[in-house]
């Protein structure tokens, strides 16, 4: 299989993740719009919905983490990087990845995986929301973490294609 292919199902795996967990923001906002009226209009706010908008919100902060990722959004600082030329870039992301990316996204998805084990087997509940999806929740973390490395293998594939080659696949 061509490089090219394998490449492209990678990042098909980031994008309809992004493109599925992405609708998480419409019930993020329902929730939001109808607790701001339960609470500011009606007097009568409800004592579970921080709860559940924080679940929902840092779900959808999380799983669209490698779909942001597959198209250079997250936050960086390009200044230095950008005057480099190709091999060099190629390098430097081979460099980061290895030491940074890599070793940190590989912890947290094994203590993720622990935590989100732990939950299930205890079959964990809120406190202040008596909610039976605290371990859904908290599977968040490894499927995330997954999602990341994998985004991530493919930036690393093209790193040393930019190194090898010096120009971008």
């Amino acid at each position: 299989m061509k490089l090219s292919k394998i490449i492209s199902k990678m990042e098909a795996v980031s994008e309809y993740s992004g493109r599925i967990f992405v609708w998480l923001a419409i019930p993020l906002t329902s929730l939001v719009v109808y607790e701001v009226i339960s609470r500011r209009i009606l007097g009568s706010p409800h004592v579970w919905s921080t709860e559940v908008i924080d679940y929902l919100y840092g779900s959808h902060f999380m799983l669209v983490a490698a779909y942001t990722f597959l198209y250079k959004a997250h936050v960086s600082i390009d200044l230095i990087y950008s005057k480099f030329s190709p091999r060099v870039q190629g390098v430097l992301d081979i460099i980061t990845y290895s030491i940074f990316f890599f070793p940190f996204c590989t912890l947290v998805l094994y203590k993720g995986l622990l935590y989100a084990y732990t939950s299930w087997s205890i079959h964990e509940t809120s406190e202040s929301a008596a909610l039976k999806v605290v371990p859904l929740v908290k599977t968040v973390i490894p499927v995330t973490f997954a999602l990341l490395i994998n985004q991530g293998i493919v930036n690393f594939i093209k790193a040393i294609y930019k190194l090898v080659k010096g120009v971008e696949i």
